[in-house]
């Protein structure tokens, strides 16, 4: 299976061969070490926890330092689900072989040219109105309109007196989970801890982003 964590550092551009610049997002990636092995028989589903970034022992919690089981104090932890295949018997098996305990991951689980699913939090932009929340027009800006230019509007109807559900308003935007899928691996930087993926890559720059193969 290919799964990696890794932190958003910013956006550039690159050339290719041919000189057209293709926009990129780089991600550091940190080593990213197996901490715990998910099974069909004993959890019930198939599946790995990586853990990456350093941490003061004193900040973690005693069951999680036991969790870790020595391999490290890490900052993240997460977990991807391996898909199954059913076999002509009827039982179950992982689709890809599971790495071991305490296997390290890095960048060269990917290859320029891979497709990859990538899910992080989308940059929080707090209270906001419907105008940047929604692509609301507004009212206009000459005519009579006064005081009113970016209000909604009408939110309402003579029956059945409430607000409908699902109604466009102002309200807290951003800071969603947000998966971009088919993101092309443009570079592969093993050394320097670097994957360069095409276009844009949601949550701002620190922002722990998820990479599936």
């Amino acid at each position: 299976m290919k799964c990696l964590l890794g932190e958003k550092v910013n956006m550039s551009q690159i050339f290719d061969a041919t000189g057209n610049v293709i926009p990129v997002t780089f991600i550091s990636v940190l080593p990213n070490t197996v901490i715990q092995i998910r099974t069909k028989e004993k959890d019930g589903y198939s599946g790995v926890q990586l853990g990456t970034g350093e941490k003061k022992a004193k900040n973690i919690a005693k069951p999680q330092i036991g969790h870790f089981k020595g391999l490290g104090n890490f900052r993240y932890v997460k977990e991807f689900r391996v898909k199954t295949r059913t076999h002509k018997k009827g039982t179950d098996a992982p689709a890809d072989v599971l790495p071991e305990l305490g296997t390290i991951i890095d960048a060269s689980v990917f290859q320029e040219g891979d497709r990859v699913r990538v899910s992080g939090i989308s940059k929080a932009k707090g209270f906001q109105g419907v105008v940047k929340r929604h692509g609301f027009h507004g009212a206009p800006a000459t005519h009579g309109t006064k005081h009113a230019h970016r209000q909604p509007g009408s939110i309402g109807a003579t029956w059945p007196q409430r607000v409908i559900k699902g109604m466009r308003m102002a309200g807290r935007m951003g800071a969603d989970r947000v998966t971009i899928r088919k993101v092309k691996v443009e570079k592969v930087d093993v050394e320097n801890k670097i994957l360069a993926l095409r276009g844009a890559i949601p949550g701002r720059r620190g922002t722990l982003v998820e990479i599936r193969g």
